[in-house]
């Protein structure tokens, strides 16, 4: 009863949700310049789309579990990793009011000064 529940309740909902993930990496790949790439000394624009459009095919098509859990760390590695690494390289990341990074939510951090 409790694994009937499982397989008809939770699992489709991670499948979707690894999904879901896969399609937004693979538009934030697509959209990331390809110079960026270069410079942020990650792995090539064509690698990520490549590696992130097997990744969505895999989830909406194959459902097989251990494709799914490889695409899904390699998912994580986009976001964890090289995401971060793109906004820095193209300059995006900033906060609309130009602080400093030792702001806080109340205005700048002395130290206790």
């Amino acid at each position: 009863m409790l694994m009937n529940g499982f397989d008809n309740g939770v699992l489709p909902l991670l499948g979707f949700a690894m999904l879901a993930l896969a399609v937004v990496a693979f538009v934030l790949a697509l959209l990331a310049r390809e110079d960026a790439y270069r410079a942020a000394e990650k792995q090539t624009k064509t690698f990520w789309l490549v590696i992130l459009g097997i990744t969505v095919l895999v989830d909406f098509f194959l459902g097989m579990l251990f494709l799914e859990i490889a695409g899904l760390v390699a998912t994580i590695v986009f976001f964890v990793d090289v995401r971060p690494a793109l906004k820095q390289v193209s300059g995006g990341g900033r906060r609309k009011g130009g602080g400093s990074s030792s702001d806080g939510p109340y205005g700048p951090y002395n130290g206790g000064r």
